[in-house]
């Protein structure tokens, strides 16, 4: 049941009125949530690098590109599934105990990743991570959806995810330092990739025991002892596919995450891959020594990785912002089309360090939809199932997005099968992710079969 009374003034500073203790509790979420992202573009910077030292001797480039594949496809299986175990357990037992617990999951098990062996461990370790990182967004969003005041609630939601590419810019600063120090001899080559997966399980590990003084939103607490009275059940889904109004909302909001995430994981995210073969190439023509190719080239991709972040921070503000003003639905099919466009152009047209600005625009345009999940997903949803439906929607989507990475790795090598040159196999990296991009129109699809919530109260 959804009361009918409107939300009143969204469209105004969402800060205005909030309590000290209402901004702890954002703090404490998007904190959550930027280490969470931090720790993902970390493995995102480092996966190759990791690779070349676990895997067996001989391996060339293209071999441990796949393999970089399986391990992204490997950490999004575990998202997906922690998304599904932490949500139902977030609408049951409490969002702020669950958040806790999957912050300090992620954590540990990013700081075990730089004591890795072998491919096996690794994969191991990502494969948890990815379940405390899946637990993170349903727990932070529905967090402050339910504590915070319903006018500040979209803004307030947006901006926690905007906060998310702080966390990102953050991993290619550290990636530029750790680089700057082994440059200078101050660390090992061969370890800096273990040094980057220490220091980004610290904060959030640190973050923990603040967290614990997170207390329940009283109107989850209410809700939950008037349900073990009526016998209303909190994060089943029986309940979220079983009522047909919740069940299309739960469906059709998996795929409009799908199109992003896949866009993002199985494409987007692949960025540094085309940035690193690009300056490589234009570097090696110059006539550097590979020793200064390869560290020119590790400190333009963090560079790369800084400008699309500092994008995306941007894009994920302008939807926000967007969809107060002209409505969810509208501004999700907007943002689609650009997020497609972009992403072909980047593609089919970054040629070097001119066009790096073109890594801010496919930021801006990919991840603006991210913020669209963070304020429409818990407002298709009631109380009991809020955590369930969001973590639903934003993580399921990954058991379908984890074959992003994997399908675009075989792509790109039928598309290479006949290449000789280096070149040859760039041109068919940027086809491959091209023709990926299209995934980014489903989007616009499954928007049609989803209400606008624009004004409305979340559903009780």
């Amino acid at each position: 049941m959804t009361n009918e009374t409107p939300v009143q003034g969204e469209n105004q500073r969402w800060w205005n009125g909030l309590t000290s203790y209402h901004w702890f509790v954002f703090a404490m979420a998007s904190l959550a949530w930027l280490f969470d992202c931090l720790d993902q573009q970390i493995f995102i910077l480092v996966r190759k690098d990791a690779l070349k030292h676990l895997l067996p001797p001989g391996m060339d480039g293209s071999q441990i590109g796949v393999f970089s594949g399986y391990a992204t496809s490997i950490f999004m299986i575990g998202w997906a599934t922690g998304g599904l175990i932490f949500g139902s357990v977030g609408d049951w037992f409490g969002r702020a105990k669950t958040l806790t617990l999957t912050v300090l999951l992620y954590s540990v098990c990013t700081g075990l990743s730089a004591f890795s062996t072998g491919w096996l461990d690794f994969a191991i370790y990502r494969f948890i991570t990815g379940l405390g990182v899946g637990g993170v967004f349903g727990l932070a969003v529905t967090l402050v959806a339910d504590s915070l005041p319903a006018k500040s609630r979209s803004g307030a939601l947006g901006t926690l995810q905007a906060l998310s590419a702080v966390g990102n810019i953050s991993s290619g600063l550290i990636y530029l330092v750790i680089g700057s120090l082994v440059e200078s001899s101050v660390i090992e080559a061969n370890s800096s990739w273990k040094v980057m997966f220490l220091i980004g399980a610290l904060p959030a590990f640190m973050c923990v025991f603040l967290q614990m003084k997170l207390k329940e939103p009283e109107a989850w607490v209410k809700a939950r002892k008037e349900g073990k009275i009526t016998g209303v059940k909190f994060g089943s889904y029986a309940e979220l596919l079983g009522d047909p109004t919740i069940r299309n909302n739960a469906m059709f909001g998996m795929l409009l995450c799908v199109a992003g995430i896949i866009g993002v994981w199985g494409i987007g995210f692949f960025a540094p891959d085309l940035v690193r073969d690009v300056i490589t190439n234009n570097l090696t023509e110059q006539g550097l020594e590979p020793a200064q190719v390869a560290a020119r080239a590790s400190k333009l991709v963090a560079y790369n990785g800084i400008f699309q972040n500092v994008g995306a921070f941007i894009g994920m503000l302008t939807f926000t912002y967007v969809a107060q003003a002209i409505g969810r639905r509208k501004a999700f099919v907007l943002a689609s089309i650009a997020a497609m466009v972009a992403t072909i152009g980047y593609f089919q047209m970054f040629n070097g360090v001119k066009h790096l600005w073109m890594s801010a625009v496919m930021g801006m345009c990919q991840m603006s939809l991210f913020a669209g999940f963070a304020i429409y997903l818990p407002e298709l949803f009631p109380m009991r199932l809020r955590s369930t439906g969001t973590s639903f929607c934003y993580n399921v989507g990954r058991y379908v997005a984890a074959t992003g990475p994997f399908t675009m790795g075989k792509l790109q090598s039928q598309l290479a099968a006949n290449a000789t040159t280096s070149a040859e196999r760039i041109d068919a990296f940027r086809d491959a992710c091209s023709y990926m991009s299209v995934i980014f129109l489903l989007a616009i699809v499954a928007i049609c079969f989803l209400p606008e919530t624009k004004g409305k109260p979340l559903p009780e």
